[in-house]
């Protein structure tokens, strides 16, 4: 079974339906008002359970199966309520205790003998406390290492769906006529329905705080519009499905929900995996705009295809098409609407709806409603392989741009290094790109991490300069071909040599803790390394790890190992000092040429990938292929591989 369940519920799930290719796109376009569809048959076998639950405590729906056990509810609230108090310790700092009731809550889940995914309220309970335990430990350890992830932004949804909204008693009197009359006017390719709880959100997003968030929310569409309407037409679906972004986000990237949903179309983990967003130590392509977009239009598209109607797909989206399909099963209706007013729906997915309809009324005639607000420009930018890892600050200062603005055109990022992969694509201002690669050249690329860049100012001395980055007045006279003492121009670049340590860069170990589900191969993909370097660093003799031991890892695979290099070439040259024929070489000299290896560049390999493969670096390889220092590394390049020095 496959999930896609997703928003700020932790019960949503889905039963995943076969793609059979969209229809009836054209078929609702450009109608001011939904037809109800046939009703459904219920099955013989089904059973009329009466009003579905809502947990009030927790304010979140669980979903009743017919004819389930009553076993899977006691486990579930048993395992809840473990869950609970370990959030709690969690939040409270008591992060022993915290574990210890997490592991209780997953305990209980696994050793109980049901089928998970035969029980979707249990399916979705497990996976939650998996999200939630991953990102709460990981959270905790690295804080404790130094690291930080980027800051999140709360999801506007959250918000929207915590206020009170009016009854019709006290709506505007003119706001019907108003949104009836745009309906008739404008395109749109989702059927628009104006009624009661269409009116209530069109009502609260007049008020100051409601106005807010849409005026935030129009203006950063301005940035991702173009994008998000490209995508959306070579995924065939519709183009009005773009408010959806705007309610959950309001095209903000690193929107988090109280849940844990993050991005512009708020993913949660797993649902994200199953549309392809992966996320590892470095980057999380839920905040990715573009990625994320395909993968929603995809996911919307599935709903579709299930239920055969917009309305139902949004609900869906929204809580899960699980949740939808035994609430149409109950009724006998496939009808949003239907649905709503019998209210078998979850609270948060009723209001769900209406308040992306709302939206749309809204966003296609603002002035209408008295929303004014001027558009972000729509974002413009080159796209690089760095092919290794590069610190953004150097990349921003090599190209002359700030550092938030660079993070912000790569939101995915997790971190302020770009991750061990060749493939990776970087965003950089548009027009920079010739730039970036004339500039970035003149440093070699395993210094990408470490060194920086520096404008003169008016004023500075080369000693100046040197005391700021901590590093001697002679390193920095050196790398730049200047002599001590001499004058610098006010605008000049420099390079330095060496430069704080990176957030989160590579080489610097950090404390990983075994989770239950992890196995050596998840932790290594997690961090870009191999099983075999996990188990080295951590004396490992197989692949089995126990759960909640702490593991070493050096994310990106970097771990220093200066003295093993120096081990093997002073072992070489005790080997070529030995009694033979004369070369006219000094044993270092025999030893190197004796060790010389030649290769033959293929595609996809960089000179990081090629240094490790010979446990040798990139500088020894760019000592011996001098040509390196002036161009980028090609397919088809014959290179001598020396040891390290």
């Amino acid at each position: 079974m496959g999930y896609c369940a997703k928003k700020s519920t932790f019960w949503a799930f889905v039963a995943a339906g076969a793609l059979v290719g969209l229809s009836g796109c054209e078929d609702t376009a450009k109608r001011p008002a939904q037809v109800r569809p046939a009703q459904i048959a219920l099955p013989s076998q089904a059973l009329d359970l009466g009003p579905l639950p809502i947990n009030s405590q927790h304010k979140y729906f669980m979903p009743l199966m017919v004819q389930r056990p009553d076993g899977a509810d006691r486990l579930a609230a048993a395992s809840m309520a473990a869950f609970n108090a370990g959030e709690l310790d969690f939040q409270a700092g008591h992060l022993g205790r915290a574990r210890e009731e997490f592991d209780e809550a997953l305990d209980g889940l696994l050793a109980s003998g049901f089928d998970l995914d035969a029980e979707p309220v249990l399916s979705g309970l497990y996976h939650r406390i998996i999200d939630t335990v991953s990102v709460d430990e990981l959270e905790a350890f690295r804080a404790g290492d130094g690291f930080s992830e980027q800051k999140s932004t709360p999801a506007p949804i959250d918000e929207i769906a915590e206020e009170p909204i009016p009854q019709p008693e006290k709506f505007d009197p003119n706001l019907r006529g108003r949104a009836e009359g745009e309906v008739g006017a404008i395109d749109h390719d989702v059927p628009l329905t104006v009624n009661d709880p269409v009116l209530a959100y069109l009502n609260y997003f007049k008020t100051p705080r409601g106005s807010s968030i849409v005026e935030t929310g129009l203006r950063r569409a301005g940035k991702y519009r173009e994008m998000v309407q490209r995508v959306l037409q070579q995924e065939g679906v519709p183009q009005d499905l773009i408010y959806l972004a705007q309610a959950e986000s309001a095209f903000q990237p690193q929107a988090v929900s109280k849940a844990g949903a993050r991005g512009m179309w708020q993913f949660m983990s797993y649902a994200g995996r199953k549309y392809g967003l992966q996320k590892t130590w470095w980057v999380d392509e839920r905040q990715d705009p573009e990625k994320a977009t395909r993968a929603a239009a995809h996911d919307l598209r599935d709903l579709y295809d299930q239920f055969g109607d917009w309305y139902l797909a949004m609900a869906a989206y929204n809580s899960g098409a699980g949740t939808i399909q035994r609430a149409v099963e109950r009724t006998g209706y496939a009808d949003f609407w239907e649905l709503y007013h019998r209210n078998v729906l979850p609270k948060e997915t009723q209001n769900y709806v209406p308040i992306i309809l709302a939206l749309a009324l809204i966003s296609k005639d603002p002035a209408r409603y008295g929303i004014e607000f001027t558009p972000e420009p729509p974002l413009k930018a080159d796209l690089v392989k760095p092919g290794q890892v590069i610190d953004l600050r150097l990349v921003a200062e090599t190209i002359d741009t700030d550092l938030e603005s660079l993070r912000s055109m790569n939101p995915e990022l997790l971190r302020l290094v770009t991750p061990p992969d060749p493939e990776f694509t970087l965003r950089i201002p548009e027009g920079t790109a010739e730039r970036f690669f004339a500039e970035i050249a003149a440093i070699p690329p395993e210094k990408w991490v470490s060194w920086r860049r520096h404008k003169v100012e008016q004023g500075e001395t080369l000693s100046a300069i040197a005391k700021q980055y901590r590093v001697s007045s002679a390193q920095v006279a050196d790398v730049n071909d200047l002599t001590m003492g001499a004058s610098l121009e006010v605008g000049q670049k420099l390079i330095i040599p060496a430069a704080p340590k990176s957030e989160g860069s590579t080489g610097k170990m950090i404390r990983y803790r075994v989770r239950r589900t992890d196995t050596i191969a998840t932790i290594a993909d997690e961090f870009d390394v191999t099983p075999a370097e996990l188990r080295k660093w951590n004396h490992l003799r197989s692949d089995r790890v126990a759960r909640g031991i702490s593991l070493r890892v050096y994310p990106g695979g970097m771990t220093p190992a200066p003295q093993q290099t120096k081990t093997k070439v002073t072992a070489l040259a005790a080997q070529a000092a030995l009694p033979g024929k004369a070369t006219g070489r000094t044993p270092i000299m025999e030893a190197r040429a004796r060790s010389r290896v030649v290769h033959h560049v293929k595609a996809g390999e960089t000179l990081w990938s090629i240094a490790r493969a010979y446990r040798t670096t990139v500088e020894a390889i760019q000592s011996g292929n001098r040509f390196l220092f002036s161009r980028p590394l090609q397919v088809g390049d014959t290179l001598t591989i020396l040891p390290a020095r």
